[in-house]
Parts: C-alpha cells; sequence; structure tokens
C-alpha cells in the first residue's frame, strides 16, 4: 500500500477518534462497507487499534464476526500474537471459526506450543474441531516436534471423519516426514486419493531427510510420471538425494528441468545445486552459479565453502570466508565446521588459531560440531595440547567429542592416553560407537599395544554387539602384522566376517616387508593384483621386496609392469603456510615446486 493511503487512513481514522456515535448503525449492520473498508486499508497495528476503539465505541465490540475479522487483522499485521490473544479472550461467544484464526496465528507466527493448547481448550469448550483447524495444529506437532501429540491428533482425525481430506493428510504426512517417521509417512501417502503438490513434496523430503535416497529419487519419478509438475521446492528437496549418491547426470537432468519450468532464479534451488555440484566433485560449476547469483545468503556461501573444502581445496575455501568477512556477512556454526576442516586439510595452525578466535567472539565454542572439528584441526596440524585444551572445556562430551579426542592421541602416538580416554569415557557412562573403536585400535597399531587391540576387539562384539567393519579389520591386521605375527594375521583375514579389501591386503603386505616374508608377501601382492590392479603403490612395495630379497629380475619385471600400464607414483609433498600463503614442496625438491594458493 502506498503512503498515501496510509496517511489517509491514519488521518481519518484520527478525526473520527473523537466520535461517539455514527449515523449507521453497526450493532445491526457489522457488515458494512465503511468497517470493511476500513479493515482491508489497515495496514499497520496503530491503525487497527484506532478501528478496534471505533468499533467497541459504536457497541459492536461483542459482534462475532466483526470480532473475528479484528483477530484475523491483528495476526497478520502485528508482531506477537498478544494483541489477538486479548481480543479472542474477551469474546464472551466463539465459534470454530473464531478458534481457529488464532490456532492458525500461532501456526503461524509462534509459539506453537499455544496453538496446541488452544485445541486442547477447544475440545473443553464442547466445540469439535473441522479440516481447517486440523492441517495448523498438525503443522504445530511438526514444528515442535511432538510426534507423540501429533499422532494423537491424528486419531482424532479419525475419529472426527477428516482422514480423507487432502489438506488434512498433506499435513499428516509433513508431520511424519520431518519427524522422521517413514512408516506414518508411507500410510497417510498410500491411503490419498488425491496427491498434490505439497504431499509429493513432502513424502521426497521426508525420504531424502532420512536419508533413503534412492525411495526419494524413485517418488520424485513418480510424481513426474503421474503428470504433477514440480516446483522449486520440490527440486530443493531431491537435489540432496542425488548429491547423496553422487548422480551427477540425474542432477544436471534435474538442474535443465528447473531452467525450463523457469525456477532456476530460486535462492534455495540454487544453493542446493551448488552442493550438488561441490559434492559430485564439480567445483567450477558450482563457484559459477554462486558468482550468477543475484542475492547470496547465508546457506550460499556455506554451501560453496563447504564444496571447496569437500574437494581438497582448502586455501580456496579459507579465501571465499574471508572475502565473506569482509563483505560483512555474518557466519554460523556450520560455515566454522567447513572453514576449521580447511584448516585441517592444510595444515594450517595459525589460521586455525584466527578461526578458533572468531569462534569464541561469536559465542560459538559450546557447539559440539565445531569443538569436535577444532579438535581434529589441533591435531592435524601437530598441536595434540591445544586439541587437549579444547577438550577439557567441553562442559558436555558426546561420543564424537571423545571420539575425536581419542583419534587425535592415537594419530599422534599417544597410544596409552588413547586408552587411558577411552577408559575415562566408559567410566562417565558414554556408550563407545564403531567410530570409537576404530580411533582405539589405530591407538593400539600405533603403539603396538598388541594385547590391548585383542581384548577391545573381543569387547567390541561382546559387549556393544558391534559388528567389525573393514576399518576395524584393517587396523588389527596392520598391529598382527607389524608386531611379526603374519601367520595369525593371514588366518585372521580368512576368517574375517566381512570381505577383505585393499587397505586390509595392503596392511598385510606392508608388514610382509617389515619382517622379510617374501613368500607371504607373494601370495598378498597376487590378491591385491586382483583387487586393484591399478594402484601403483602395491606394485613399488612388492617391487620393493624383490629387490630388499636380491630377487632384481622380479623387482624389474614390476617395474616394467608399471610402466607397461602407465601407472606412476604421485610423489608426496608438503604444504607450508607462510604469511598467510600456502607453499608446496614436492619430495625430492631442492626448491619450491609450486604455489597452492592464497588466503589473503
Amino acid at each position: 500500500m502506498s503512503s498515501t493511503c496510509r496517511l489517509s487512513l491514519s488521518t481519518l481514522l484520527k478525526g473520527l477518534a473523537p466520535i461517539k456515535r455514527v449515523l449507521f448503525d453497526f450493532r445491526t449492520n457489522y457488515h458494512s462497507r465503511s468497517f470493511n473498508y476500513l479493515l482491508n486499508c489497515c495496514s499497520s497495528l496503530p491503525d487497527l487499534s484506532r478501528i478496534h476503539a471505533l468499533v467497541v465505541t459504536n457497541g459492536c465490540g461483542q459482534n462475532l464476526l466483526l470480532s473475528t475479522k479484528l483477530i484475523t487483522t491483528a495476526c497478520c499485521l502485528a508482531p506477537t500474537m498478544d494483541y489477538a490473544r486479548k481480543m479472542f479472550d474477551q469474546m464472551p461467544k466463539r465459534d470454530v471459526f473464531l478458534w481457529n484464526t488464532l490456532i492458525r496465528g500461532y501456526a503461524d507466527a509462534g509459539p506453537c506450543e499455544e496453538a496446541l493448547a488452544l485445541y486442547s481448550n477447544m475440545h473443553g469448550a464442547g466445540l469439535f474441531p473441522d479440516n481447517y483447524t486440523f492441517p495448523f495444529v498438525v503443522r504445530s506437532c511438526a514444528v515442535l516436534s511432538a510426534l507423540r501429540e501429533g499422532k494423537e491428533v491424528h486419531c482424532n482425525i479419525v475419529k472426527h471423519g477428516f482422514d480423507s481430506d487432502v489438506f488434512v493428510q498433506s499435513s499428516l504426512v509433513a508431520m511424519y516426514s520431518q519427524s522422521g517417521e517413514t512408516l506414518g509417512m508411507e500410510l497417510v501417502f498410500g491411503e490419498m486419493v488425491v496427491r498434490n503438490i505439497v504431499s509429493w513434496t513432502a513424502v521426497i523430503a521426508g525420504y531424502v531427510q532420512n536419508r533413503y535416497f534412492k525411495e526419494g529419487l524413485g517418488v520424485f519419478r513418480e510424481m513426474v510420471g503421474s503428470g504433477t509438475q514440480p516446483n522449486a521446492v520440490t527440486l530443493v528437496s531431491v537435489l540432496p538425494a542425488c548429491a547423496g549418491l553422487e548422480f551427477l547426470n540425474l542432477g544436471k537432468l534435474i538442474h535443465g528441468y528447473g531452467i525450463k519450468l523457469g525456477v532456476d532464479p530460486d535462492v534455495s534451488l540454487t544453493n542446493a545445486l551448488i552442493a550438488l555440484y561441490g559434492k559430485c566433485g564439480n567445483v567450477e560449476t558450482a563457484r559459477s552459479l554462486f558468482d550468477g547469483m543475484v542475492v547470496q545468503n547465508l546457506v550460499s556461501w556455506n554451501a560453496m565453502i563447504a564444496a571447496y573444502e569437500q574437494n581438497n581445496a582448502g586455501a580456496n575455501a579459507v579465501k571465499l570466508f574471508r572475502r565473506m568477512q569482509a563483505e560483512k556477512v555474518d557466519f554460523d556454526y556450520i560455515t566454522m565446521v567447513s572453514v576449521i576442516s580447511a584448516c585441517a586439510s592444510l595444515g594450517a595452525l595459525n589460521t586455525g588459531r584466527w578461526i578458533h578466535e572468531l569462534v569464541k567472539r561469536k559465542g560459538l565454542e559450546i557447539n559440539v560440531s565445531i569443538t569436535n572439528a577444532l579438535i581434529d584441526m589441533y591435531a592435524k596440524c601437530g598441536n595434540i595440547d591445544l586439541a587437549r585444551e579444547v577438550f577439557e572445556r567441553l562442559p558436555c562430551r558426546s561420543v564424537v567429542s571423545w571420539t575425536s579426542m581419542i583419534g587425535a592421541c592415537a594419530s599422534h602416538g599417544h597410544g596409552e592416553d588413547a586408552l587411558k580416554l577411552f577408559s575415562r569415557m566408559k567410566d562417565e557412562g558414554v556408550k563407545p560407537n564403531s567410530f570409537t573403536f576404530a580411533a582405539v585400535f589405530t591407538a593400539c597399531r600405533h603403539s603396538g599395544l598388541v594385547e590391548e587391540g585383542r581384548k577391545h576387539f573381543e569387547s567390541m562384539m561382546r559387549d556393544y554387539s558391534i559388528m567389525p567393519g573393514v576399518e576395524h579389520c584393517a587396523c588389527m591386521v596392520d598391529l598382527l602384522g607389524r608386531a611379526g605375527s603374519l601367520m595369525e594375521a593371514y588366518e585372521f583375514i580368512e576368517k574375517m566376517p566381512v570381505e577383505p579389501d585393499v587397505s586390509v591386503w595392503g596392511a598385510l603386505l606392508g608388514s610382509c616387508r617389515i619382517h622379510s616374508n617374501l613368500e607371504l608377501a607373494e601370495l598378498v601382492a597376487e590378491k591385491l593384483f586382483l583387487l586393484d590392479p591399478q594402484t601403483v603403490t602395491f606394485y613399488v612395495l612388492m617391487s620393493n621386496i624383490y629387490a630388499e630379497a636380491g630377487r632384481w629380475e622380479d623387482a624389474a619385471r614390476l617395474r616394467k609392469l608399471m610402466e607397461e600400464r602407465e601407472l606412476k607414483k604421485i610423489p608426496g609433498h608438503s604444504l607450508v603456510e607462510v604469511n598467510r600463503r600456502f607453499h608446496t614442496f614436492l619430495s625430492g625438491s631442492r626448491s619450491q615446486s609450486s604455489l597452492r594458493g592464497s588466503i589473503n
């Protein structure tokens, strides 16, 4: 509405305020054009207050329909529900429509707890909810993650005969999907005769958010096949499934479909596409989308920074974060986790400390995700003391926090400290998971603690019912092999509950070289070459074993085989941070070979 219109209405109301009576009898003609015009033109709470005063002074304050109109307008204009609630509480008579109006107001503006309380009070007043009541009550349950209350409302929906209403059903599908109750979602959706875009999208989102990516894509395919045209929200819901499965080509098709529908300028859709291309390794396209956005919100920045971090472009991630700071874009914990992880991959301790200071200033230090990332970053940057300091300052430590600290000690060769932390963790009642045991086995193998490793491996299965995965078995094989128990390690592989992969056989091959067991090395190498004939590391390792045993012809044969298959070993490199710039030095080089990137 123009300022002229608002000014005219405000002036009119001020002029009318002193008038005690009017020419029209509003008590009998409350649908008059005058009141409807005033309420329809009302654009601010002060104006509404004046209209309300005018209604009261003309003796129409108890009129149900006019009061409902006032409450509806108050719900739209007021920043809180207080004004609408005050009018509602003063009404001597309330019909279902008036209850619905206030319930909807609380569902939209919050607090949603009040919507549920009003729903209960409505029953107590002897009124029955209708098909307009239930969608807002169900939505409030979804916002509050109040699944138990939501199921009770579902029972009332069936009781009152509204379980076939498409809007009620859509709200139930959305509630169950947001609560992770995919079974309930499927049951309601399966009973729907008419499925609208809201219900289709809710089911897709429900599957994808709960990591049932293929199921989500299957529903999307069914939706398109049924002739229902997806909207931007649908595409935003389905794209994370393509990212999770790394279905880049399908993601590109959906991208093209979005362009055809004309929804590609949508900010949320662009953010989802950036995340997709980043996850699938197409950073250039992700950056092109990011740079082409008219408006970049926080999610856009987070998605692009995460794309760089996921693709080992940590320097670019930090550089983009610095630009974000320069443009005064506020960050959140998601931003910090990605940037801290980038510092960890770069070994950029000084930059990591600066990020830590920003975290402190923002008051995010108690965030579990950030503290876990900080522990990992300091450990990978070589400062186990700072990692320990962050850990000890945590007011509440989750299993992830304990696992991060145990892993940090393990990677630094502090096996005894890692096992002490593990014992302390169990004493404090925190139940370890499979990742915790992987960290414990790493600590044992790095420190040669064979008996401790055996004990914890048995405990994992016996006390916690955790079946060993490939990563656990690879650690045990390495532990046994390094200790010289090569045949025991080989027998362990033969009895593994899961199929051994290259990491398991590779660990044993490395141990064969340490203990100069050529016969077993040949047997293991044969399996490795069958499993992964393109990994150069195993050829080099076996060639070295032959050379150390004086089998020069066999060593030369493997070297020639590497040449025929065009297998080349990637040289090792070191990354050094100097004045916020990263410099790469290749193995065997006496000078700086390349500049990795700047984070200025």
